[in-house]
């Protein structure tokens, strides 16, 4: 009799995890095997994971990555120049809570875009915020929130993200504002915060890229004296794909 009263109960207490699984526990023949303890742990079990998931669904979306990328989904080949033992390591995270920074380069396909969303997804399955942008687009953002009126939100926003991947370093020059405005989110993320950034370009030429010495000099001081470096090397894994996928239309 007690059993309607108790799962609306739950209900109430927005517990319907547990209500569910008291529920399941009800048509289970030999649930009196079990005793009140064991089967409340089952319960707080229950509602623990279907939060944890609610959570972790929340911080994927508000990430919104490119690439639907997981670490174990990594291809390690040596002949890509990827570290196994480096990749292992960034996949425990200490870096974010050291707030350490990644930096990702090599040529355009050879898949900067998937490692990087890759970390910000373990960093999400973690516990720790993300955000994903094409660093062009940002900057162009940024540009327009100080028209309407949005350009300290932004900026605070991004300064709280604790993985910020910015794809796409150098591939566009930079405009005066959007030196500053980078500079600007590097100091506000210095020693506080991780940031991954992607470029087809070397990290020695970053300094040229970004244009103004100055500003260079500063930016790359708040980067790359505190971060992990991986250089990708090898052939396209798009023309990879276009290759299997002729070769299987062709069947």
């Amino acid at each position: 009799m007690l059993r309607h009263p108790t799962i609306e109960k739950l209900n109430v207490l927005k517990l319907t995890a547990m209500s569910r699984a008291l529920q399941e526990q009800q048509s289970f023949p030999d649930i009196g095997q079990f005793c009140f303890e064991e089967r409340l742990g089952l319960l707080a079990d229950r509602e623990l994971t279907e939060r944890g998931n609610r959570r972790l669904a929340l911080r994927l979306r508000f990430a919104k990555l490119r690439q639907a990328a997981a670490i174990e989904d990594m291809d390690l080949r040596t002949t890509r120049g990827i570290d196994k033992t480096l990749v292992a390591n960034l996949a425990a995270c200490q870096w974010v809570h050291e707030h350490l920074n990644v930096l990702i380069c090599g040529p355009t396909g050879v898949g900067k875009t998937f490692l990087a969303c890759a970390l910000a997804h373990k960093a999400c399955r973690e516990g720790y915020s993300a955000f994903y942008a094409r660093l062009p687009r940002l900057l162009q953002d940024l540009e327009l929130g100080r028209g309407d009126g949005r350009y300290a939100k932004l900026m605070k926003s991004l300064a709280k993200i604790e993985v910020l991947v910015l794809d796409d370093l150098g591939i566009a020059p930079l405009t005066e504002r959007a030196r500053r405005d980078l500079l600007e989110l590097m100091d506000d993320r210095y020693n506080v915060r991780s940031t991954v950034i992607t470029s087809q370009l070397p990290i020695a030429q970053w300094h040229d890229a970004i244009g103004d010495p100055t500003l260079a000099d500063a930016i790359l001081d708040r980067l790359v004296h505190n971060a992990y470096k991986i250089s990708l090397q090898g052939n396209s894994m798009r023309k990879t794909k276009e290759k299997l996928t002729a070769a299987k239309s062709a069947e």
